[in-house]
């Protein structure tokens, strides 16, 4: 640890945080403004770096590098100005989450767009032409030339963002939509274009943040769900709306990084720590440690209440004993299966994900919508679930029953401790803050090798031959799967369902009629963190194994799209989902190279087709045929 390699780590870290800024700039104007959660904003990136590679390797000859090379974020923010206008502006009404659920489709669409036209290969760009190619001399160390153009690049866009927002009459119109949209159209000014032009400046951000790096990083499938996930940390740990913000946010976590990394590996008495290791999660212990400590972020605020655009949601109601009986006899179709197609069938083998899968997007649902507690963090609880089986059976040796009933407590304890923390906030932060303690929770399954595996996971965790060899697993996944959809389904009906469901609608009001909102909230966060534990355990014990997957954010984002495909506001709504997808991924990752692409395109006509979800507009469907046969003159 020397001066001059310090200074080089924070060189580097201020590269790093002005392209990090550079793509949080476009996520949190487009947050601020639409209230969208845009997870195609790193596809955005992405498609930024791919575009750069090719326009600088087809026109670099004929108009020059630099002309090239800013090419591509015209191209991008041509493309998202295509994206708003086609999809976004048609579901405005639509319920926020369902918008999240569109742009993760959009995800899927524009990764496999990417893989089609640029294959599966990393493509390397060349070097910057001229100076830019060298390196200058830094204490002994050499210092690439190009970063430090990078680094001028994030100040130099704060600047023009910054003059454009407060000097110019559309500027002034965006931070106003950013404080009050609704107050805005109620002034007349026409919304849907003020909205085409925050996306398309937002893509183009994010386009250039990609094209800046074709001579740093090579062009990869792999960076969307990387680089949005960093760039929601940065705009939450900045405050939401505010680009100053997002700026000081890039700059400490890029820093931070930088320093865990010229730190190295520091003995402390006698823990041996490797710093290196935390810049997995630094940017999420910080975004942890800023929300407890400010709950709008660092140079954030509370945010003006959004009126409610999409249709009330109508109260729930216990099932109908038309209804228990189709229930009942769905569960015996389902459990005749491994007699009809065989105990070892692919079908039964498919029907236990998707037992699975309906249990933790049903946990995730009782959450999400009677809660109105957004996670994104949620395959925290399932990954807690399956690894503490996997622990309990490999390194405790105890019996499978034992295992199996233990691994929801442990998931149930996590959700205590994270729940206790995360209902002090709600919203996006409150989501952003579940993101943080599930990536924290996988970065400790990745690194502690002696316990979790590492990478490599725990293999051998099967269930007993009296159950394994036969159809006795699948009729166990179904009991208790059952079984926790029915427990939940009585908890959402009971009094404590109905004091979760006020104070998510109110919560002022709820703690006025003396109902404990953080209490109940903590409560649901527990309940659903063991019965997401439940499926965890489950999906360990049908896989044989379980690895550091199991806690990534592509598992929740998994839950979120089984939850919003079935529908948020029936109970039945994420059974529909978990088996819509699990089926869909199934099937058409078989069929072809290009099934994200396919998967997405379902979605999105989903989305634009059934808004309320496919439960959703299945009973909307039988209300509408119960009214024309009740009408007059209608079928008798």
């Amino acid at each position: 640890m020397t001066l001059s390699s310090l200074l080089v780590q924070l060189l580097n870290g201020l590269a790093g945080a002005s392209t990090l800024f550079l793509v949080a700039a476009g996520l949190s104007l487009i947050f601020g403004v639409m209230r969208i959660v845009n997870f195609a904003h790193g596809s955005l990136y992405m498609l930024g770096l791919y575009v750069a590679y090719s326009s600088v390797e087809h026109l670099a000859g004929r108009i020059g590098f630099w002309p090239a090379l800013l090419l591509a974020p015209l191209v991008v923010g041509a493309l998202g100005a295509v994206v708003e206008l086609a999809l976004l502006r048609r579901i405005y009404r639509a319920p926020e989450l369902l918008q999240l659920l569109a742009t993760f489709a959009l995800v899927l669409v524009l990764k496999d767009a990417a893989l089609w036209l640029w294959g599966p290969e990393e493509l390397f760009g060349p070097r910057a032409p001229g100076a830019l190619a060298g390196a200058v001399d830094v204490l002994g160390r050499r210092f690439p030339v190009y970063d430090l153009l990078v680094m001028a690049a994030g100040p130099l866009v704060l600047l023009l963002l910054t003059l454009l927002l407060k000097r110019t009459r559309w500027g002034r119109l965006v931070r106003a939509a950013t404080q009050d949209r609704e107050m805005v159209g109620a002034l007349g000014v026409h919304q849907a274009w003020l909205f085409t032009g925050v996306f398309a400046l937002g893509a183009l951000l994010a386009g250039l943040a990609g094209a800046l790096q074709l001579p740093r990083e090579p062009a990869s499938l792999e960076l969307d769900l990387a680089v949005v996930t960093s760039a929601f940390v940065v705009v939450v740990v900045g405050g939401m709306g505010s680009l100053a913000g997002a700026f000081v946010a890039a700059l400490v976590i890029a820093e931070v990084k930088a320093l865990c990394i010229w730190l190295g590996v520091v003995q402390l008495g006698p823990f041996l720590i490797a710093f290196p290791k935390l810049t997995l999660v630094a940017e999420f212990l910080v975004m942890a440690a800023v929300l407890l400590w400010r709950p709008w972020g660092l140079l954030g605020r509370a945010q003006a209440p959004v009126r409610l655009l999409a249709r009330a949601e109508a109260p729930l109601h216990a099932a109908t004993p038309g209804q228990r009986a189709g229930w009942l006899l769905l569960l015996a179709a389902l459990a005749a299966v491994p007699w009809l197609a065989g105990p070892g069938s692919y079908a039964s083998v498919l029907l236990v994900d998707v037992f699975i899968a309906a249990l933790f997007a049903a946990s995730l649902h009782a959450l999400i919508g009677p809660g109105g507690l957004h996670s994104f963090g949620h395959a925290a609880y399932f990954g807690l679930g399956a690894y503490g089986a996997a622990l309990l059976v490999h390194h405790g040796q105890l019996p499978f029953g034992l295992a199996l009933a233990a691994a929801p407590l442990v998931a149930a304890a996590g959700a205590l401790v994270y729940g206790g923390l995360c209902v002090r906030l709600s919203g996006i932060y409150l989501a952003m803050l579940t993101l943080a303690f599930a990536q924290i929770t996988w970065a400790i399954a990745w690194q502690w090798d002696a316990v979790t595996g590492g990478s490599n996971g725990i293999t051998g965790v099967w269930p007993p031959e009296v159950l394994g060899g036969g159809a006795g697993f699948y009729w166990l996944a179904l009991a208790l799967c059952a079984a926790g959809v029915a427990l939940l389904r009585r908890a959402l009906l009971s009094p404590w369902g109905l004091a979760l469901r006020a104070a998510r609608d109110s919560a002022p009001r709820a703690e006025a009629l003396g109902i404990d909102v953080r209490g109940v909230q903590w409560a649901a966060f527990v309940l659903t963190g063991a019965l997401a534990g439940l499926a965890g355990a489950l999906f360990a014990f049908s896989k044989g194994s379980v690895s550091p997957d199991v806690l990534a954010v592509a598992r929740s984002v998994d839950g979120l799209a089984m939850v919003l495909l079935g529908g948020v506001q029936q109970l039945a709504g994420p059974l529909v989902g978990a088996a819509a997808f699990t089926w869909l991924h199934d099937s058409l990752a078989r069929a072809t190279e290009y099934w994200r692409a396919l998967l997405g395109g379902i979605i999105l006509l989903l989305v634009l087709l059934f808004p309320q979800g496919i439960s959703g507009f299945a009973q909307y469907w039988r209300g509408l045929s119960a009214m024309k046969k009740d009408a007059p003159g209608g079928p008798a």
